[in-house]
């Protein structure tokens, strides 16, 4: 089992930047991958970046250049560094880790944070 628990999120100025935190419980972490997900009102949720066990990372395009997801596996930890945020930015953003290992399917979810970008 993984809980995930988000911070980080707040009130941020067009052109800001915020850093989003994800901690991580349990021993699966780091062979899982992480991934942040985001969900506006009316919208449905969205794949912002993802990150892979070993490193490799993507990006939806709409937040390539301007976000940067990374992760510390000696200490559970995930994040999400949002640079130039735009209002179109606003949303609750969800921590996510899953992937299968020896046959088992994993899938968890934070409770989510909420950013707000707006002048």
């Amino acid at each position: 089992q993984v809980q995930l628990v988000e911070s980080g999120g707040g009130l941020v100025q067009p052109g800001g930047s915020l850093r989003l935190s994800c901690a991580a419980s349990g021993s699966l972490f780091s062979q899982l991958t992480m991934a942040w997900y985001r969900q506006a009102p009316g919208n449905q949720r969205e794949l912002v970046a993802a990150i892979t066990s070993s490193g490799g990372t993507d990006y939806r395009p709409a937040v390539k250049g301007r976000f940067t997801i990374s992760r510390d596996n000696a200490k559970n930890m995930a994040y999400l560094q949002m640079n130039s945020v735009k209002p179109e930015d606003t949303a609750v953003y969800y921590c996510n880790v899953k992937g299968t290992l020896f046959h088992v399917s994993h899938n968890y979810w934070g409770q989510g944070t909420q950013v707000t970008v707006s002048s």
